[in-house]
């Protein structure tokens, strides 16, 4: 999905998702889903835009409310990539991707 098909889904829906990354040690994410795996070096979430990999080093969950679609991640955080749920699932699964 191009990034204008994303801005009309959302502007459609009303999705609004808001991260927020503080010196590359904290980052706040809003409109989480699920948590989907998290570890120390890695955490994915689902989020309403789509899955959310955030890779790092010492990497915790410190907040997480899913009641009010926010987490809150401390650690090293190095990279955060989107993906699309189908390309995971096509792949074999978000362990395969992890483990790869």
């Amino acid at each position: 999905m191009s990034i204008d098909e994303r801005k009309a889904m959302s502007a459609m829906t009303g999705v609004v998702q808001n991260i927020v990354l503080e010196n590359r040690e904290k980052l706040n994410i809003t409109g989480v889903l699920d948590v989907l795996s998290f570890d120390d070096q890695i955490v994915i979430l689902e989020t309403e835009l789509g899955l959310l990999t955030i890779k790092g080093e010492n990497i915790r969950i410190n907040k997480l409310s899913l009641d009010s679609s926010e987490v809150t991640v401390d650690g090293e955080i190095a990279q955060l990539a989107y993906s699309e749920k189908d390309t995971l699932e096509k792949s074999g699964g978000f362990l395969n991707k992890i483990f790869k």
